[in-house]
């Protein structure tokens, strides 16, 4: 206890040591990265110098052609279409300025509208002005993926106009200022400038002229048959475009669209008018299937009118008949009766076989190969002259006057046969039509036992009334037909005619035998024992033939109904005017040709007659006499 406290021990100091050098950093070489630097550099470098020599040299043409579709717009530029007109330059198809009315169906999306339902909301704005459903409508606006849609084809300026004013309304609706949201709600709705076929008088003369399809080109009769001259030349442009517009310091090129030509037909409007009007009340009336009436320049061939009934208008085919839309006078082939008989008198007579003044026993029937053969009336025995048969329509006269023809009736029959096929029966008349029938004429080997006896008085054969009416024409020029014509020349852009080349002529029979023909007509109208009295005109020789005949059900394909005819022409001492009129299948009131037809002659030749300014007949008809008193 005693002992002395010890003193607590010190720490002991570490030994001391000499002070330490100062370390130094020793930086590595700047070589190896400024290498490496390089390295990439001259890489990146080298990439875009082979780039730039592929853009600029190896595949240069191909990145230049597809600037040049991005940069620049070609158009094409549609050629006017060339009108129609009358013979006295009035027109019957022309066009107008129309709008296509498109859209941008991006721009009424919901992200790019502001509105969920723009296209509903549009398509309903819209609807009644374009006379479309609003669905439809709708449903065009959202098409997907797509910045163009067509609405509505070929509207009037005035739609156009109305669209304009209905989207001002809008654009004003959609300015902050005024509440909206910057956006106008039809802004996507556009019109591409376009033309549009229109056809001023209606129906008149449209199985003449046809129609234009939705693209414009021509789709049946006129329209269709000289598309090419009509259409023109479309041309083109090519510009540079920037956001959708012209650049005008880049300039443009291009060629420029040559306009159809104008087509001058042979129709004269006003008597179209009138045989369009005439055969159309007839149809109503009789209750038939359809009609025609063809009026045509006997000295030119030249056709002044071609009426169907019933027609159609080919400003709205949506509402057309379908088996309305051709051109009837044209395109039918049917038996036509005994208006045939004048093909088998004229046979008779250039042949020498009979004369008007023969005499011809009729019964009231003959038996000829496997059928009985009657008149349209049954009757006691008649005393007739080849006229008196001619004008009395006798059928069984008829049969035994052409049996005349040879010494044999297949001699008879190919005799026949020439005629009928130096008329024109058998083969277009020449104008090139679309849909054109050439008629249907057996050879006469291939005849049956009774078609070489209904054939001469018109049955067992088939033709238009296009080539119905030529044969009159033949026999009014003196012998000589002349093939038809609608087209009586054009006018190109630069305002030159150009006639239509001359109609082929040929000679049929003599004209002898034509100008007593024209006689032997003149009984069927001016007799009273004619068949063709209602066809008479004060003041005008007229020459005519009435035809009642069997007809042909095209569906059924067996005799059903008739056909009544009616042609003839004028002034029968100095002929002008040939025409002829046909009702297929009347049902109400007379089915005769003499009755229904022969009034339809009379209103279209008189309106004919009047028109041309043709002066009066000052001649008396001939008169030749129709029977003969029998030997007792």
């Amino acid at each position: 206890a005693g002992r002395p406290a010890q003193r607590p021990a010190q720490a002991r100091r570490p030994a001391s040591r000499p002070p330490a050098k100062a370390r130094t950093i020793r930086l590595g070489s700047p070589k190896p990265r400024l290498r490496l630097v390089s390295l990439g550099l001259t890489l990146v470098m080298l990439v875009f110098v082979v780039r730039l020599l592929q853009v600029q040299a190896v595949d240069a043409s191909a990145y230049a052609a597809k600037a040049e579709k991005h940069r620049y717009q070609e158009y094409t530029l549609s050629a006017d279409r060339g009108e129609i007109t009358d013979r006295s330059g009035v027109a019957l198809a022309a066009s107008v300025d129309a709008y296509d009315i498109t859209a941008d169906p991006k721009l009424f999306t919901p992200e790019d509208s502001k509105i969920r339902d723009a296209p509903e909301q549009a398509a309903a704005l819209l609807a009644p002005i374009l006379g479309k459903e609003p669905a439809d409508l709708a449903k065009k606006l959202r098409t997907p993926k797509s910045r163009y849609t067509l609405l509505a084809r070929k509207q009037t300026p005035q739609v156009w106009n109305q669209i304009k004013d209905l989207k001002k309304v809008y654009e004003q609706k959609a300015k902050p200022a005024n509440g909206g949201n910057g956006i106008n709600l039809l802004g996507g709705i556009l019109s591409e400038p376009v033309t549009k076929r229109v056809y001023p008088n209606r129906e008149l003369a449209a199985g003449i002229l046809g129609y234009v399809n939705a693209e414009g080109r021509g789709a049946g009769g006129v329209e269709s048959m000289l598309d090419t001259d009509l259409a023109g030349k479309d041309g083109k442009i090519r510009f540079a475009q920037s956001g959708g517009r012209m650049v005008p310091t880049a300039g443009s090129q291009g060629t420029p669209a040559v306009p159809g030509s104008d087509i001058e037909l042979t129709i004269d409007r006003d008597i179209q008018w009138a045989a369009q009007q005439a055969i159309t009340d007839q149809v109503r009336k009789s209750k038939a299937d359809r009609g025609y009436v063809v009026v045509q320049d006997t000295r030119t061939g030249e056709v002044l009118a071609m009426a169907n009934a019933p027609g159609f208008d080919p400003n709205d085919l949506s509402q057309a008949n379908a088996t309305a839309m051709g051109n009837a006078a044209l395109q039918d082939a049917y038996e036509p009766g005994s208006t045939s008989k004048v093909m088998s008198m004229a046979a008779v007579l250039e042949e020498g076989a009979a004369t008007p003044g023969t005499r011809v026993t009729v019964p009231n029937r003959l038996h000829r190969g496997d059928r009985l053969f009657s008149d349209d009336i049954d009757h006691i025995t008649w005393y007739l002259t080849l006229n008196g048969v001619l004008a009395r329509s006798s059928n069984i006269g008829t049969i035994l006057a052409t049996g005349q023809l040879g010494k044999t009736q297949p001699e008879a029959n190919r005799v026949l046969y020439s005629y009928l096929r130096k008329f024109g029966v058998g083969s277009p008349t020449g104008l090139d039509f679309p849909g054109e029938t050439p008629g249907i004429l057996a050879k006469p080997q291939d005849w049956s036992t009774s078609q070489q006896y209904t054939i001469p008085f018109g049955q067992g054969l088939s033709l238009s009334a296009m080539q119905a009416t030529s044969v009159y024409q033949t026999i009014a020029n003196g012998g000589v037909r002349i093939e038809p014509t609608l087209v009586r020349g054009t006018k190109g852009p630069d305002g030159r005619f150009t006639p239509a080349p001359a109609p082929k002529e040929s000679r049929v029979v003599s004209e002898k035998t034509a100008k007593t023909l024209g006689q032997m007509l003149e009984s069927v109208v001016d007799d009273e024992e004619g068949t063709g009295n209602k066809a008479a005109i004060p003041g005008y020789r007229v020459a005519g033939k009435t035809g009642t005949a069997n007809r042909v059900d095209p569906e059924l394909g067996v005799y059903k109904g008739y056909t009544a005819s009616f042609a003839g022409f004028a002034p029968a001492d100095e002929p002008r005017i040939a025409v002829y009129c046909a009702i297929q299948n009347p049902t109400k009131g007379s089915y005769f040709g003499g009755q229904i037809c022969g009034p339809i002659y009379k209103k279209v030749m008189e309106f004919a007659l009047k028109t041309l300014h043709v002066a009066p007949t000052g001649s008396e008809p001939a008169r030749l006499p129709t029977t003969f008193k029998p030997t007792p």
